[in-house]
């Protein structure tokens, strides 16, 4: 009994092994015929059907931002501080009081040239006298001649001396004005250099204070000569069309990425060239009422140079980038993936104008190029921009 039990497991577990062979070569005969009927996988990619539409062309340069005055408060006269007028940090008006030197000695001198004045005047007086009675004398030969002309060449000295006397009183005068230091013009005063006590220099000019006016501010930024020369060409060929308003619109964009919410206003382009650089400046003025653009700050300039009509545009994800620099798109035709080198233009709210390379109606890759090699088979579906929303909730979970 022992030996046929022993007997029908050896007999099952054959038959098992040689069912389990029978079936893997059915399952590799399977897959091949799979593989040859279907061909290569079919990776799904998002396109976009490429349009001509009108697009605002910008160049993108780096700025500085000036104040419109930047007015520099230094002493006039030498003296003591006495006081300070002023909070530092806030708004002051044109002619407010600042500062505040020790007068004495200037009130001292201003005394001192009025005096001077007045005994000027008195001799004056004296000599003009003299002049007139004189002048009835020498006709009578009671007196001679060249007596008469002394006595008129000295009223008209005396009436000299009064000049002097009240020049020098007016110069004295304005030095005493000098004691009291004034804002020249209205704007926001920074931190005063100095201190109650501090001894200040006319000779130096030493700097008190600096008051600023940014309720404007200019933005002063460059561009190469050659930047200009292609934008007068493309205007000139009509690739690009002026502005509805014929002035460039200038904008600025800020630290976290997004846009000033006023524009601002193109003032001057320079007509000197730096040798060094090959620059010329321009500069431009924004409204300023919150204060949000300081003096000093460094911004990037967005600067309008025309439309573009026909402008084939693509979302910016959509570039790829070799390691030789080159740039180039992933197209689809016929559900085939080919690769185009393309010549990128200017950057628009978030997509790329596409010079040289592209035609109307290709259809390109946005999503899933990464397994789309060329030559290789896709399926395309319209690519649908992701809303701020998720966006956000992308970068959100890329953090965590």
């Amino acid at each position: 009994m022992r030996i046929k039990s022993t007997f029908v497991n050896h007999k099952i577990a054959t038959l098992l092994a040689c069912s389990a062979l029978i079936l893997s070569g059915c399952g590799k005969d399977e897959a091949a015929n799979s593989a040859t009927a279907g061909g290569p996988p079919v990776f799904p990619v998002s396109t976009i059907k490429v349009e001509p539409a009108e697009a605002r062309i910008y160049t993108t340069l780096s700025g500085r931002i000036q104040a419109i005055k930047d007015a520099e408060v230094r002493a006039r006269v030498t003296g003591i501080i006495e006081n300070i007028e002023f909070q530092q940090g806030s708004v002051v008006k044109e002619g407010q009081l600042l500062f505040k030197i020790d007068p004495a000695t200037y009130q001292a001198a201003v005394n001192q040239a009025a005096a001077a004045l007045e005994q000027a005047e008195a001799n004056a007086k004296s000599a003009r006298l003299l002049a007139k009675r004189y002048s009835t004398l020498v006709k009578s030969a009671a007196v001679s001649r060249q007596e008469y002309d002394n006595a008129v060449a000295q009223a008209a000295q005396a009436d000299a001396a009064i000049s002097q006397a009240k020049a020098a009183l007016d110069a004295a005068q304005i030095n005493l004005g000098y004691t009291s230091v004034t804002s020249p013009i209205d704007g926001i005063i920074g931190e005063a250099f100095v201190t109650e006590g501090a001894l200040v220099s006319a000779a130096s000019g030493t700097h008190l204070a600096t008051v600023q006016q940014i309720d404007q501010v200019y933005v002063d930024f460059s561009q190469t000569t050659g930047e200009l020369s292609n934008l007068r060409k493309a205007l000139a060929d009509g690739q690009l069309k002026q502005t509805e308003t014929g002035t460039a619109v200038v904008q600025l964009e800020m630290d976290d990425g997004s846009l000033y919410p006023e524009n601002g206003k193109l003032l001057f382009t320079g007509v000197t060239v730096n040798p060094t650089t090959g620059q010329v400046t321009l500069r431009s003025v924004f409204p300023n009422p919150q204060h949000i653009l300081l003096p000093g700050m460094f911004t990037q300039v967005r600067l309008e140079q025309g439309i573009s009509p026909q402008a084939l545009m693509v979302p910016d994800q959509a570039l790829q980038r070799t390691p030789d620099g080159l740039v180039k798109l992933l197209l689809v035709k016929d559900d085939k993936v080919v690769s185009v080198a393309v010549e990128e233009g200017n950057s628009v709210d978030g997509k790329t104008i596409i010079n040289k390379g592209l035609s109307p109606n290709d259809e390109v890759i946005v999503e899933g190029f990464q397994k789309a090699q060329p030559g290789g088979t896709v399926k395309p579906t319209p690519w649908k921009k992701p809303s701020p929303e998720e966006t956000a909730g992308s970068n959100n979970s890329a953090e965590n």
